[in-house]
């Protein structure tokens, strides 16, 4: 059974009153692909990218990503 990463950029994007598109401009990748990491359907996610990330919202990677176990069927 594996669980799933849950992306919270929504969260810090709320706590740091910035929109999406200024998010990306700063950490340097497309809007495009700033929606997918936000979105959560993103498969991997670059170390650099992440640091940028941390660094422009000004967080630790654990305030952007969540591990949720699965639920089994009852």
């Amino acid at each position: 059974m594996e669980g799933d990463i849950i992306f919270n950029i929504d969260v810090m994007l709320a706590k740091r009153k910035m929109s999406v598109t200024e998010l990306a401009e700063k950490v340097g990748i497309t809007l495009t692909n700033m929606s997918i990491l936000k979105t959560g359907k993103a498969k991997a996610i670059k170390v650099s990218t992440l640091s940028k990330l941390c660094e422009t919202l000004d967080c630790q990677p654990g305030d952007l990503l969540e591990y949720r176990p699965k639920q089994e069927d009852a």
